[in-house]
């Protein structure tokens, strides 16, 4: 695509999934995410034509305006939304399909200092919620989920969900969506193993609590009923009820 038709995407893709951008005016000029995607498709231009220095220092400025890292050699498909935009990080060779959402905090980096591929693969419609950190040369394929703050080190199936540190898969396919580009924005609603494992536990305390009472309540009944004027014990059944 030319370099108009790229801005052109990523403009299209803010407009149609942040229901904050009110005009086009006001989402030119106050939207830092689209400025540091311009400022990286020009740097990126650059860095393919050989003028390496030169893009290092457009996306250096990109990012003392912004806030946003994004390394002139990665690759980045259209309809690009880096939604809030502070503070996240694209490593050089980062590969990212058309699509894709990145909440604040975001981080594709690297594990290793070795040259080649080291930085991760996002396909087509990836949404990745605010703080995650997706490391190393892995891919998340065409419609996954990265939850908030999660850290992603293995490959993420199409479709799927995956929250947690390490991330885990909590949902292998995707929810029904009227979004022509399948971004749910409903962070809230990602599913959350470790909350749903203390709830059980705390329904688990709350049931043996119960427990304990009932059968405290029962011993304290037999108890008086069993100690006979004398002091001894009389041999009388426990009743129960039914």
């Amino acid at each position: 695509m030319s370099l108009r038709r790229l801005i052109s995407a990523d403009f299209a893709a803010i407009r149609q999934r942040d229901p904050a951008a009110r005009g086009k005016l006001e989402t030119a000029l106050t939207y830092p995410g689209l400025h540091a995607t311009v400022a990286h498709r020009l740097a990126h231009g650059l860095w393919r034509r050989g003028w390496r220095f030169w893009a290092r220092l457009l996306s250096y400025a990109a990012r003392a305006v912004t806030g946003i890292d994004i390394h002139p050699g990665a690759q980045i498909g259209p309809g690009f939304f880096i939604d809030h935009g502070a503070g996240v990080v694209i490593g050089e060779t980062a590969e990212v399909g058309r699509d894709v959402t990145l909440y604040h905090g975001v981080t594709l980096g690297g594990v290793s200092w070795s040259p080649g591929k080291r930085h991760p693969t996002l396909g087509d419609g990836v949404m990745v919620g605010a703080g995650a950190k997706i490391l190393g040369p892995i891919t998340v394929a065409a419609g996954a989920r990265v939850g908030a703050n999660s850290v992603v080190v293995e490959a993420v199936p199409p479709g799927a969900t995956v929250v947690g540190i390490p991330a885990r898969i909590v949902r292998s396919a995707p929810r029904p969506s009227a979004d022509p580009y399948r971004v749910d924005l409903n962070h809230h609603l990602i599913p959350d193993p470790v909350g749903r494992s203390l709830a059980g536990l705390a329904d688990r305390v709350a049931f043996l609590e119960a427990r304990l009472t009932a059968r405290d309540r029962d011993l304290q009944h037999h108890e008086a009923r069993c100690h006979a004027p004398d002091g001894r014990l009389q041999d009388v059944p426990t009743e129960r009820p039914n």
